[in-house]
């Protein structure tokens, strides 16, 4: 055998030149043993690679729902138990967002209150000393002829709150499309994911920080966010913080309190099928303690507050009770012209959440007039549950604004006025919510691939404190099926 001199390693590797037959025999079983040793480490390191991975892979969560059905504010009761930091930060800007809320709330009642005076005035009795008339019953009165008494006041109330038109307009412009609501569609479908023809949206790459959004309400509290290096610490704001928009509210407040408080106006809208009460971001009852220059908008005014998720938020929350496992919250834009992205999230994902809010029997979706909210809802069920993607992925429903509901049945509005199928059966908040209950098992069982558990939760999400255990009790079970999936449990 030749060596080269020139190679030390070779030199260092050869056998001894006055090697036995023995001596080799040893020195090749020993060669093996140690090949062997390195290929269990090597195997040993593989596996622990493995399982490392397992670990390390995030559990991944999807809310679903239509538009308003409670995403958002369930992704923010998340943010409020796990990502306290990130809520500290993001506490300054929803201040806007809230005014934004307000400002709509009062512009609401200026337009209805001068739709009713314009017919008022149309139609002034000769000989009455204020302006009264008789409402020409649309299909947001009852069918019976009511007298309103409108004065000067009224006409003044309308003028000096009039500069709140532009403030709305403003702060629309401060946030971006995310401020808009949709009012129609070009979508037909309630699910256009499940379309002849239809083709998976790419995902929008992540980024390095906790928070990824294509478009949504994250992405406009970006745009207001104090700096990084400031204080998260709510601080009282000094004069020069003190801008024109909060400077016309203010002047404007007492105005707007006696808007809200007065009776005339109070029983106008009192005979609106839609109460303003109901929708999404009323904050006239708060408008003595929220209209100031120290402000700082509570937890629960931040999961009240209504910013219109236009994309796919992707939120990153690291669970301490969970032995700092990292979780991923998908909330999604939940208008028909939106559904479309949402199957792209279908293929990886752990749960998925569903929203439905079971007090909009009696309501139709803002993009299209002729659909009712329920009906819309139970398409969207019975989709899910029939997706053969989704056929292994845990499921939990949230039966949403429960609330609402109550205060609905409280005021006379009869089920079955709207759900003919909801018969004879008592009109009680109970009653209905059994009833939903039952109606929402029924698809799963009759459209599901596969039978699977699910589970049903009543819930009032701008609730903190109830959503907070109802959530402790969702995540634990997410995560068990999470950890069995991943072999570790």
């Amino acid at each position: 055998m030749h060596i080269s001199l020139e190679d030390p390693l070779t030199l260092a590797i050869a056998p001894p030149k006055d090697e036995t037959p023995k001596e080799k025999e040893t020195r090749e079983q020993a060669e093996i043993e140690a090949r062997r040793i390195s290929e269990d480490i090597d195997e040993q390191i593989r596996q622990e690679r493995t399982v490392l991975k397992k670990k390390k892979k995030p559990v991944k969560v999807l809310l679903l729902g239509q538009s308003e059905s409670g995403k958002s504010a369930t992704l923010k009761n998340f943010q409020l138990q796990h990502a306290r930091r990130e809520w500290a930060e993001e506490r300054a800007s929803w201040r806007i967002v809230i005014y934004l809320n307000l400002v709509r709330n009062i512009v609401r009642v200026l337009d209805i209150l001068s739709r009713e005076i314009s017919l008022a005035e149309s139609e002034k009795r000769p000989g009455s000393t204020g302006i009264e008339y008789l409402s020409d019953s649309d299909d947001e009165t009852t069918n019976h002829e009511i007298v309103y008494h409108f004065s000067d006041k009224h006409r003044f109330m309308q003028r000096r709150l009039g500069p709140l038109r532009s403030i709305q307009g403003d702060l629309e412009n401060k946030l971006g499309p995310e401020s808009q609501e949709v009012r129609s569609t070009a979508s037909m479908s309630a699910t256009p994911f499940d379309s002849p023809g239809f083709q998976l949206l790419p995902k929008r790459p992540s980024r390095d920080f906790g928070i990824n959004s294509t478009n949504g309400w994250k992405s406009a509290l970006e745009k207001l966010r104090p700096s990084m290096m400031a204080s998260a610490r709510p601080q009282r704001r000094s004069d020069s913080d003190h801008d024109e928009i909060t400077d016309v509210l203010v002047a404007c407040k007492e105005t707007m309190l006696e808007l809200w408080q007065d009776p005339i106006v109070q029983q106008v809208l009192s005979h609106r099928k839609t109460k303003i009460e109901d929708s999404p971001g009323f904050f006239l009852d708060d408008i003595d303690r929220i209209v100031s220059y120290d402000y700082e908008p509570s937890d629960n005014d931040i999961v009240r507050a209504r910013l219109r998720t236009v994309g796919v938020q992707e939120h990153r929350v690291v669970m301490d009770d969970s032995n700092g496992k990292e979780w991923l919250l998908y909330d999604v834009g939940g208008t028909r012209s939106l559904r479309v992205a949402w199957a792209s999230y279908f293929d990886d994902v752990d749960a998925i959440i569903f929203l439905c809010p079971i007090s909009c029997f009696d309501e139709q979706l803002r993009e299209d007039r002729r659909i009712n909210r329920l009906e819309d809802s139970y398409l969207l069920w019975k989709s899910v549950c029939s997706s053969r993607i989704l056929a292994k992925t845990e499921i939990i429903l949230f039966l949403n604004k429960c609330d609402l509901l109550h205060n609905k049945i409280k005021r006379g509005l009869s089920i079955k006025d709207h759900i003919p199928s909801y018969g004879s059966r008592k009109n009680d908040t109970v009653t209905v919510m059994k009833y939903f209950q039952q109606h929402f098992k029924e698809i799963l069982k009759q459209h599901s691939p596969e039978q699977r558990p699910f589970f049903i939760h009543f819930t009032s999400v701008i609730d903190t404190k109830a959503t907070a255990a109802t959530l402790s009790v969702v995540e634990e079970s997410i995560l068990r099926t999470h950890l069995r999936n991943a072999d570790l449990l």
